[in-house]
């Protein structure tokens, strides 16, 4: 290739043309989606129980695919076990504490495979494709390449990346760092796949180096969670263990697809009804989860084929009307109190509680015709629904990415804990509210240190054990890193794991803003779209993935991660490395700060070969982390300390306070959808591992647009009906995809859905929640009409 043709093939894409994925097509040319493409699209509702014979046949395809016929099987053995096991990388669901043998799922199992492929992604394959033509496949193409296997750098002559020695790549990075006038002119991204030891040594080096702008996934994913029960109960994380949901007499599920983003729950949520307990399935969509399960390792029911219920009643409410529905559920317990004072708690309320009156009088004085149009719920649904909380002496109220990532994410969550704390279902055994993560160690990301925004008590021990200066001022987030390297004051992107250019929203303009920057870096297993929409100089570096042994100072390593309930354990690696050039993310991340910091006293070293010293550190510094290496060696590890369990309320008050949001408007306006996004049944997170989405029944699709039946016929629309999806942005801004097709489904009038990270194209970047800053991706006004 010449060079005038690869400039040209550089211009075409900076320009955003129909065969780029990030351009979403063009008037007349339907978008691309990123799966693998080929075939018609199908629908057939799916009436088989969850998990059982379905993913047992879809688990032997899959394992049949990685040609590992010894190792791939045997991972499946050792993933989530206490003793030399390694931590599933996919969901955070809590590892069985009960001797559980095979404790594992479809999905996990389809995420450990993906990475321990056979196939690689060498330095042939780099010489023999240009970024501007691997711009042009799809996403699912470029991680089905396989292993990155050694360090790569950008050439811009040859539009190619070429190999690098690691000592090389770490010295680019240093001196680039080096040369910016401020370290604030540097972003460090975080995906929550990375340990808990990498999580320290990332924000150490961060810090040391001068700078809060840590940006995380949690940043767009679980923020409105932390920031409302910090307000209400004093603690980021949930109350809820997972013995307590063999406690609970009710347990409430918002906003989440368990069946394929929590396969694991779908177990505590069979056993629970086998014990008579009501599982209430809070969700626009009807999802496989609240209909019956066969679970995998209960070899007796998969033999005779006998499935058990996951749900007993499900709410449908419009997209954005929980917080409407959750006081509508408070507002019916209320009223009955005037009749029956045990409806509610009121000694928990007067010893534990601030701010029970005025939450009150709210409640009693929000019209319940206010509420029905706000939830688009019924009213006698939501009495239904509240005689089910009253009726239970301890019920669990769990949610997911539905409830956060909207506009009024923090009020809502702040809503359910109110209603929680109505009946003292906080600090009690089978009872509290618990969040679902969703990456595997995201917690513990946040718990050891990630966070654009630390606080005070946590720099002061990081500076006493570490040595260090570190910066007071808040950092940006990852909404704020998006708008300052528009503004051009970020000139460095570090992205640690992820996909960011495709998890952000405004893909388009996120990858033209990554464009911008003077260096890109990014650390991960396989090539993705980030890789692709670089910086004038561009870094690679392929890691260890979690199923690979890490030996280092000639002593096999283990790491630690915390579970979405507050577990911590170790981790060990069990397969041989997929290149002997790759290297672990702590090792990687001591090479990084070293040749940054040549001056530091931290022992980074010492920190890449040992990771017993970082522990040892880390226990100086953090909160719950006293003995590390001894209590992380116990027989399932041990549990960070949460104070609102004990009921002990670490806020300004001393006692958990009731909040007075009110109940938020959730029309869209005249001919307008409320558009959320979700995730396939094969996927996870940004990698799609087909087009198929087995439990909605849909084939051989992902640009698709799920509608109420109603809404299609106002629309003149039929089933796979081409059509354009228009955002209108909270400034009045427009988005649009073209050519998706239109598909039925059982949905509220008024609502629709469809798959990130395609539809991540449609939200605006300024649209966010001024609550928690997080993207609109389940909150978008849109406009859908028939393609021409």
């Amino acid at each position: 290739m010449s060079a005038d043709q690869t400039t040209g093939d550089r211009n075409a894409r900076d320009a955003g043309t129909a065969a780029d994925p990030l351009s979403q097509g063009a008037p007349g040319v339907p978008a691309s989606g990123r799966g693998p493409g080929g075939g018609e699209p199908s629908l057939e509702p799916y009436h088989h129980p969850t998990a059982g014979w379905g993913a047992a046949l879809s688990v032997a395809k899959v394992l049949a695919r990685t040609r590992e016929p010894v190792e791939g099987p045997r991972s499946t053995l050792v993933m989530n076990h206490e003793t030399k096991g390694f931590d599933c990388p996919g969901c955070a669901w809590p590892d069985d504490r009960k001797g559980l043998h095979l404790d594992i799922c479809e999905n996990g199992i389809k995420h450990v495979t993906w990475e321990m492929t056979p196939k690689r992604a060498g330095k042939r394959f780099f010489a023999a494709h240009t970024v501007s033509e691997l711009e042009t496949w799809s996403d699912f193409a470029l991680e089905d390449q396989g292993r990155l296997v050694g360090p790569l750098v950008y050439d811009p002559r040859s539009d190619r990346y070429t190999p690098i020695a690691w000592d090389d790549a770490f010295a680019m990075v240093g001196e680039e760092l080096a040369s910016l006038d401020s370290p604030d002119r540097a972003a460090f991204y975080t995906s929550g796949r990375l340990s808990n030891e990498g999580s320290f040594l990332y924000q150490l080096w961060v810090r040391e180096f001068g700078t809060n702008n840590l940006p995380d996934c949690s940043n767009m994913c679980h923020e409105a969670s932390g920031r409302a029960l910090t307000a209400s109960l004093g603690t980021g994380k949930g109350t809820v263990m997972l013995d307590d949901w063999d406690q609970a007499e009710a347990v409430f599920l918002l906003g989440a697809n368990a069946a394929s983003n929590a396969p694991r729950m779908l177990t505590r949520l069979a056993a629970a009804h086998r014990r008579g307990a009501h599982i209430v399935h809070i969700n626009p969509l009807v999802e496989a989860a609240a209909g019956r399960t066969i679970v995998p390792h209960d070899f007796a029911a998969m033999a005779t084929f006998r499935s058990t219920p996951t749900g007993t009643m499900n709410v449908q409410p419009r997209i954005g009307g929980d917080l409407a529905l959750i006081r509508g559920v408070a507002k019916a317990v209320l009223e009955a109190a005037e009749r029956d004072p045990h409806a509610i708690d009121r000694e928990f309320i007067d010893h534990h509680a601030e701010g029970f009156e005025e939450y009150r009088r709210i409640c009693a004085e929000t019209p319940w015709a206010e509420l029905e149009q706000g939830s688009g719920v019924p009213r006698e649904r939501i009495r239904r629904l509240a005689d089910v909380y009253m009726g239970s002496r301890r019920t669990i109220i769990a949610w997911c990415l539905g409830i956060t990532q909207q506009e009024h994410g923090v009020d809502t969550v702040r809503e359910i804990v109110n209603l929680l704390l109505l009946r003292g279902n906080v600090g009690k055994e089978g009872a509290g509210p618990c969040p679902i993560r969703g990456h595997s160690n995201v917690q513990g990301n946040r718990t050891c240190g990630i966070a654009h925004a630390p606080k005070t008590a946590f720099l002061d021990r990081l500076e006493e054990a570490c040595g260090i200066r570190a910066p007071r001022e808040p950092g940006l987030d990852t909404v704020r890193t998006l708008e300052a390297m528009e503004r051009g004051d970020v000139k460095v992107f570090v992205g640690m794991g992820g996909n960011f250019a495709m998890a952000v929203p405004d893909t388009a303009r996120a990858a033209r803003l990554l464009r911008g920057c003077e260096l890109t870096v990014h650390v991960g297993t396989k090539l993705n779209r980030s890789h692709l929409v670089h910086g004038k100089k561009a870094l690679i570096l392929p890691c260890l993935g979690r199923s690979e042994r890490d030996v280092r100072g000639g002593v096999e390593q283990g790491v630690t991660v915390e579970d979405s309930m507050s577990m911590v354990h170790l981790s060990y690696g069990m397969k041989r490395p997929a290149s002997p050039h790759l290297m672990s993310e702590p090792a990687i991340i001591c090479g990084l700060a070293r040749a940054t910091l040549p001056r530091s006293a931290t022992p980074w070293e010492r920190y890449a070969d040992d990771y017993d010293a970082v522990r040892d550190t880390m226990g100086q510094v953090l909160d719950g982390f006293e003995d590390f290496n001894r209590r992380v060696r116990r027989p399932l590890g041990f549990r960070i300390a949460q104070p609102a369990r004990e009921r002990v309320f670490l806020t300004g008050s001393g006692r958990a306070e009731f909040s007075l949001a009110g109940v938020p408007d959730t029309d869209p306006g005249d001919g307008l959808l409320t558009l959320s996004t979700v995730r396939s049944h094969d996927q996870w997170n940004t990698t799609v591992y087909s087009d198929d989405d087995r439990y909605r029944g849909l084939r051989n699709l992902r640009t698709a647009v799920f509608m109420n039946r109603e809404d299609m016929g106002d629309r003149g629309l039929r089933e796979f009906d081409h059509v354009d999806v228009t955002s209108i942005g909270k400034d009045g801004s427009r988005r649009t995809v073209y050519g998706y097709r239109a598909v039925p489904y059982d949905i509220p009038r008024g609502c629709a859905t469809g798959y990130m990270p395609e539809m991540n194209a449609l939200v605006p970047m300024g649209d966010y929640s001024p609550q928690s800053d997080q993207p609109l991706m389940k909150h978008m006004r849109v406009e859908v009409r028939k393609s021409e």
